[in-house]
């Protein structure tokens, strides 16, 4: 028996792969609720970030359980989402989806000369380019995600991505 389609996207990758501008889109063309789990850290963990020290695992529990609370009220009230997550690790996103079929992972896969070249490019932004480095480090491929190029346009990721459900 075939899986039902997916209600609720996980778009994962690490910092400056696009995540936010891509879940935007898809969430816009598809008419779902959009999320940034970028808007869901506690202040000390964005203050850490903004210093230039990345986050570690005890930081992000309260983050991943505020995250992981969000995806079950939206798939429990039958409103399908979308959100921009970093989820590096396998574990972390296991605990985000709790093996649900009605998420879908999507993995945006880039190199990391063109993703520090994308983050020197933001202003504003509490990642610095210097911490692209423990990202890459911290990186755990999905296996079973829906993994896409970067090097395509957002139009052509959000197009990829609907093609494929």
């Amino acid at each position: 028996m075939k899986n039902p389609s997916p209600k609720f996207f996980l778009i994962m990758g690490v910092s400056g792969s696009g995540k936010s501008v891509v879940g935007r889109l898809l969430a816009q063309k598809l008419g779902w609720d959009f999320f940034d789990a970028d808007d869901f850290h506690p202040p000390a963990n964005i203050a850490k970030m903004a210093s230039g020290l990345p986050l570690d695992d005890v930081d992000r529990i309260p983050w991943l359980g505020s995250l992981r609370g969000l995806v079950s009220f939206c798939l429990e009230s039958n409103r399908p989402g979308i959100l921009s997550c970093s989820a590096l690790k396998e574990s972390y996103r296991r605990y985000l989806i709790a093996d649900n079929p009605a998420v879908r992972v999507i993995y945006l896969k880039g190199g990391f000369d063109l993703i520090l070249s994308r983050m020197a490019a933001r202003a504003e932004h509490f990642m610095k380019p210097k911490m692209l480095e423990s990202q890459f480090d911290a990186l755990e491929e999905p296996v079973d995600a829906l993994i896409i190029n970067i090097e395509l346009s957002i139009d052509e990721i959000v197009e990829k991505i609907i093609a494929h459900e």
